[in-house]
C-alpha cells in the first residue's frame, strides 16, 4: 500500500520541480512510512511513498522498465501477479523483481489497455509511456484505492492518492462545489467523480484517463468495467459455489511478506472472511491468525461474539473497549479526509485500525458483503415497497398514500412500528425515487431550509436523487433488488465505505484488504437471483448458507450487531457547544447557512422530540472542514454548473 502523486505538463516540455512533488508527498506521508522515490523528466514528474508489503527489497518506486521507456507509480496490490508474470515471461518479458508492480509495466507493453482487464486486485496507478507520449491513470473496478486529479491554471494536471496532496500546491484552485456540498448533506458523502472542490475530481471506480503529450488535457474518464445489470440462472448449488469462490478470494489476498491479520466484528461478513483465512493459515502451518475487535459497552457490544468465534477457530484475538466524544471527533474528520465525510462509523473504524497496526501491517476485512449479497435492511424494505407499488396504481399511490404520508407525524422517538411516515412516503413515489428516500440522510425540504438564500439560489434545479435514479435505470427494470444493489455499488460503496476504510487504515499506515470485493466474486453475487439473496426474512441468505459448515448457527442467523454508540445523547448533552459551533464561527463566516435555522435544528434535537443526530454530525463535520480549509463567501457563491 502506498501513496502516489504526480504532475503532467501536456503542452510544455518543462520538467516538474522535485520540490513541488516533495510537498505533495509530505502531505500524505502516512500512506508510505517505509520510503519515498521520485522521477522527473520533460512533461512529467512522479512521487511515491511506500508501505512495504511484497518484495521488501526490490519493490521500490517509481519503477521503470530496463530501457527506461515505461515508468509506473502504483498504489495497491495485484493478487494474480504471479500468473501474469508467468504469462508475460512465456511471451519473452524479463522481470527483475518479485514485485507485483513490475507486472503492470510489462503488462502494458504486452497488452496495452487490456492489462486492466487482466489485473485482479485493488489499485490506483499512473503509468508513463515515453515512446507513445501517453500517461495512463487507472483505478480498480470497485474503487478500493483512490485517485484524485485537478488542472492547475497553467494547464498542468496534478494527481494524487488523497486531497491534501493536491492542496499542497498553492496554485490549486479551491472553489467550493455547491452541488457536492448538497450531495454531502443529502447522502452523507460526496459521490464520485465530485469532490468538495469544483476543480478537483475523483477518478471513478472501474475507469481510466489516457492523456497524451502535445495535446490538450482530456479529463473525460473512460469505463473499462461494469457490474452486472441483470440476474442469471443460479448454479445448481449456489451456496457451495459461493463458498469455493470466497475461499479462493481470501487465499489470494493472504499474500504478504509482512505480518497479516483480520478485523472481526462477530457479524456474518467478517466472520466468513476470518473463517476462510483461519483455515488457509492452519493448512499452511504459519501460526494462528491475529484478529482485531473494538467494542462499546452495552447490549450491542461486538466483543463477546468475536471472542467466542476466535476461541472456536483457535485465533490470536485482540480486543479493546472504545469510547468516543463525537463532538470533538467531528473536528478531526477534515484532517483525516481532506473534505467533509459524514459516516460517523469512521471514528470506531480508526480505533480498530490503530489496534491492528500495533500487531500487523496488513488486515483483511468483511467490507462489501452487504452490497454484494443484499444485507442492508433497506433492501428488504425496498423490495416490500416495490411489491406495494405493483398493487396500487400510480394515481392511488400519489393522491392517497402520498397525502397520508404528508400528514402523518414524524415520530422519531416512537417505537419503530409507529414510524410509518418514511414507509408511506417511499411507497407513494416511483421505485428509484422511493429508494433514494431510504438512503437520503437529510431530505430536501429540511436540507434547503438550512441554506442561506444565495446558496439555495445557486442550487436551483439540482437534485442529488438524479444520480441514484440514473444508476437504477441502467439495470433490469424487473429486478428491484438488483437495481438498489447496483446503485449502491456505484455510489455508496466507493463514495462512503471504501473511502472510510482506505483513509482510516492509511492514517495509521495499515493496508486493508476486503476479499468479498474480488471482482469475480462481486459479479457472481450480483448476478444471483433475488430469491437467493433475500429469503425467509434474511438478507445475505446465500452467504449464510455457504458458511454453514464453518460458522455456528447462532452467528449466521442471529441478530446483527453494530457499533453501539450514543451519538444522539452526546449531542443533547453538549447542545450548547453544538449550537455555538453551528451558528457562529466558520459556519457564519461562510455565508452558506441560515444561522437561525441551524439553531432550531439543534434545539429540536436537544428537546428530545426529534432525532437529528445524523444531520448534526454532518454539519459539525462541515464546520470543522470550513474552519480548517476556509470558505470565503466571495469564492463560494457560484452557480452550480457555471
Amino acid at each position: 500500500m502506498c501513496g502516489v502523486v504526480g504532475l503532467f505538463h501536456p503542452l510544455r516540455p518543462a520538467t516538474p520541480a522535485e520540490g513541488a512533488l516533495r510537498r505533495m508527498t509530505a502531505a500524505i506521508a502516512h500512506r508510505g512510512p517505509d520510503g519515498d522515490g521520485f522521477h522527473a523528466e520533460p512533461h512529467l514528474g512522479f512521487g511515491h511513498l511506500r508501505l512495504s508489503i511484497v518484495d521488501l527489497a526490490g519493490g521500490a518506486q517509481p519503477m521503470a522498465t530496463e530501457d527506461g521507456q515505461l515508468v509506473v507509480c502504483f498504489n495497491g496490490e495485484i493478487y494474480n501477479y504471479a500468473g501474469l508474470k508467468a504469462e508475460l515471461e512465456a511471451a519473452g518479458h524479463r522481470f527483475r523483481t518479485r514485485s507485483d508492480t513490475e507486472s503492470i509495466l510489462h503488462g502494458w507493453r504486452q497488452w496495452g489497455l487490456g492489462v486492466l482487464d487482466r489485473m485482479k486486485g485493488m489499485f490506483a496507478f499512473a503509468l508513463w509511456d515515453r515512446a507513445r507520449g501517453e500517461l495512463l491513470l487507472a483505478r480498480d473496478r470497485l474503487g478500493e484505492k483512490p485517485m484524485l486529479y485537478g488542472a492547475l491554471p497553467d494547464g498542468t494536471l496534478a494527481f494524487g492518492s488523497e486531497m491534501p496532496a493536491l492542496l499542497a500546491l498553492p496554485e490549486m484552485p479551491r472553489r467550493l462545489d455547491h452541488a457536492a456540498l448538497d450531495d454531502f448533506l443529502a447522502l452523507g458523502y460526496i459521490p464520485d467523480p465530485q469532490s468538495i472542490y469544483r476543480d478537483i475530481r475523483r477518478l471513478p471506480a472501474g475507469h481510466f484517463l489516457l492523456l497524451r503529450r502535445d495535446a490538450p488535457l482530456d479529463l473525460t474518464p473512460r469505463r473499462y468495467w461494469q457490474a452486472p445489470r441483470q440476474a442469471v440462472a443460479a448454479p445448481a448449488d449456489a451456496p457451495a459455489e459461493l463458498a469455493r469462490r470466497l475461499d479462493a478470494a481470501v487465499r489470494a489476498q493472504l499474500m504478504s511478506d509482512v505480518p497479516l491479520g483480520a478485523f472481526l466484528s462477530g457479524g456474518v461478513d467478517s466472520s466468513a472472511v476470518v473463517a476462510c483465512a483461519a483455515r488457509a493459515v492452519a493448512e499452511a502451518g504459519t501460526g494462528p491468525l491475529a484478529t482485531f475487535t473494538i467494542g462499546f459497552e452495552g447490549s450491542e457490544d461486538e466483543r463477546p461474539a468475536a471472542a467466542a468465534l476466535a476461541a472456536r477457530l483457535g485465533l490470536a484475538a485482540h480486543a479493546e473497549a472504545g469510547t468516543v466524544d463525537y463532538v470533538a471527533a467531528a473536528r478531526e474528520q477534515a484532517k483525516l479526509f481532506g473534505e467533509p465525510f459524514g459516516d460517523h462509523s469512521a471514528v470506531p473504524t480508526l480505533m480498530v485500525c490503530k489496534l491492528a497496526r500495533k500487531h500487523v501491517t496488513v488486515a483483511l476485512s468483511g467490507d462489501g458483503g452487504d452490497e454484494v449479497f443484499a444485507g442492508y435492511r433497506r433492501y428488504r424494505f425496498h423490495k416490500l415497497a416495490e411489491a406495494a407499488r405493483r398493487i396500487f396504481p400510480a394515481g392511488v399511490r400519489k393522491q392517497v398514500i402520498g397525502r397520508l404520508a404528508a400528514v402523518y407525524p414524524k415520530l422519531d422517538r416512537a417505537p419503530r412500528w409507529l414510524r410509518a411516515k418514511s414507509t408511506l412516503t417511499e411507497i407513494s413515489l416511483d421505485s428509484a425515487l422511493g429508494y433514494y428516500r431510504t438512503v437520503c440522510k437529510l431530505h430536501e425540504d429540511r436540507r434547503r431550509g438550512l441554506y442561506a438564500a444565495p446558496l439555495r439560489s445557486s442550487l436551483a434545479g439540482y437534485d442529488p436523487a438524479a444520480r441514484i435514479v440514473a444508476l437504477m435505470d441502467e439495470c433490469d427494470p424487473d429486478d428491484a433488488l438488483l437495481q438498489a444493489q447496483y446503485a449502491d455499488l456505484h455510489s455508496y460503496l466507493p463514495g462512503d465505505i471504501l473511502v472510510k476504510t482506505d483513509r482510516m487504515a492509511m492514517a495509521v499506515s495499515l493496508e486493508l484488504r476486503p476479499p468479498i470485493l474480488d471482482h469475480e466474486l462481486v459479479e457472481f453475487g450480483l448476478s444471483l437471483p433475488a430469491s437467493l439473496k433475500l429469503k425467509d426474512g434474511f438478507g445475505k441468505h446465500v452467504l449464510r448458507s455457504a458458511m454453514a459448515p464453518l460458522l455456528p448457527a447462532e452467528l449466521l442467523w442471529g441478530k446483527k450487531r453494530g457499533f453501539a454508540d450514543d451519538i444522539a445523547g452526546q449531542f443533547r448533552a453538549q447542545a450548547a457547544t453544538v449550537r455555538a459551533r453551528l451558528t457562529g464561527g466558520a459556519m457564519q463566516d461562510s455565508g452558506l447557512f441560515d444561522g437561525a435555522a441551524l439553531g432550531r435544528l439543534v434545539d429540536e434535537h436537544a428537546s428530545g422530540r426529534f432525532d437529528h443526530a445524523q444531520a448534526i454530525w454532518q454539519l459539525l463535520v462541515l464546520e470543522g472542514f470550513l474552519a480548517q480549509h476556509g470558505a470565503a463567501p466571495a469564492r463560494a457563491m457560484e452557480t452550480v454548473g457555471a
